[in-house]
């Protein structure tokens, strides 16, 4: 899977970031899920090569509106950009009327069906690819992380049973490692069945607002990637005497050096930190300050930037 970011700013954006939207794609590179949609998404995609067509879902953490006031005119555009599949939007119950209610107020028409789903409700959501599961969180509302996971990736035939079942190679094989069921001998083989991974599932955590990280021990295990909220560094906190429901870089980093995550990614920087590092507070400081208490690969993300874990298992940056 990769990772691409359209917005990297808390609560407002900047002239170098947008507010909070990440981009989930598939290994084809074609399919994608977006977590997140705050104002002027839209734009940021236009920027990509992302397609809202091939939009699988969208999942939206928490009710704040630099989590979700880009959703109305991202769907609008979608109608109108032609799209016809289902979408699945995956957002808290208290936002659904608001979604219902803008785009029948605006007389949006969409040419697709729109199915609204309780965050809160959400035990599992698959398509063909990836798996999706949440992780509460802590913040001064609901909040919760989007853990996906791959399904099985690069599927190959499973020759061993092939030959155990006495299917015979040729025509049959040809069309089950193509994903189409056949029928042998009477039988109906089931493609899904005969076609086992590759290589091991990736597994990516993309966090809402947290003010505590220990809440993701548990999923963080094995995972390989974690993008964790860094609204803060600790020395303003301890100024204003108060994290508003937010995570610091120091927090952050701490946890992940003990939960054993390879790659941690830092987002949702709050506007005061700039990008001159002649300028204070930059965001130099937050770099500085989550590398002081973890050891892994360390990446502050910024606005369009698209990231590949590697055959090393390394998150490298691939364009932006």
């Amino acid at each position: 899977m990769d990772l691409q970011f359209l917005g990297t700013s808390s609560g407002v954006p900047t002239k170098a970031r947008n507010v909070s939207a990440t981009a989930v794609i598939e290994a084809s590179g074609r399919h994608w899920y977006l977590v997140d949609c705050g104002e002027g998404t839209q734009h940021q995609l236009l920027r990509t090569s992302l397609s809202v067509r091939d939009l699988r879902g969208i999942f939206i953490t928490h009710v704040h509106g630099d989590h979700c006031f880009g959703l109305p005119g991202l769907l609008a555009s979608a109608g109108m950009s032609g799209r016809t599949e289902p979408l699945d939007l995956i957002l808290p119950a208290a936002l659904h009327d608001w979604v219902r209610l803008s785009l029948e107020s605006s007389a949006s028409y969409l040419p697709f069906e729109l199915r609204l789903l309780s965050v809160e409700g959400l035990q599992h959501w698959h398509s063909e690819q990836v798996q999706v599961s949440t992780v509460q969180l802590s913040h001064r509302v609901p909040s919760v992380g989007f853990v996906f996971s791959e399904l099985n990736p690069e599927p190959r035939l499973d020759i061993a049973r092939l030959e155990a079942e006495g299917i015979p190679r040729g025509p049959l094989w040809g069309e089950l490692a193509k994903g189409i069921s056949v029928e042998h001998a009477g039988r109906a083989l089931d493609a899904r069945v005969y076609l086992k991974a590759s290589r091991p599932p990736r597994r990516v955590i993309v966090c809402g607002d947290n003010d505590n990280p220990a809440l993701l021990a548990e999923v963080a295990q094995g995972a390989d990637v974690l993008v964790h909220e860094a609204t803060f560094t600790q020395p303003i906190v301890e100024r204003s005497g108060n994290a508003f429901g937010h995570s610091t870089a120091a927090a952050v980093a701490q946890f992940a050096q003990t939960a054993g995550v390879r790659n941690l990614v830092l987002t949702h920087f709050s506007a005061r930190y700039q990008g001159d590092s002649r300028r204070s507070p930059s965001i130099d400081d937050v770099r500085e300050e989550a590398q002081a208490h973890y050891s892994g690969h360390l990446t502050l993300a910024q606005d369009l930037q698209r990231y590949h874990v590697g055959r090393d298992g390394v998150l490298e940056c691939v364009s932006g």
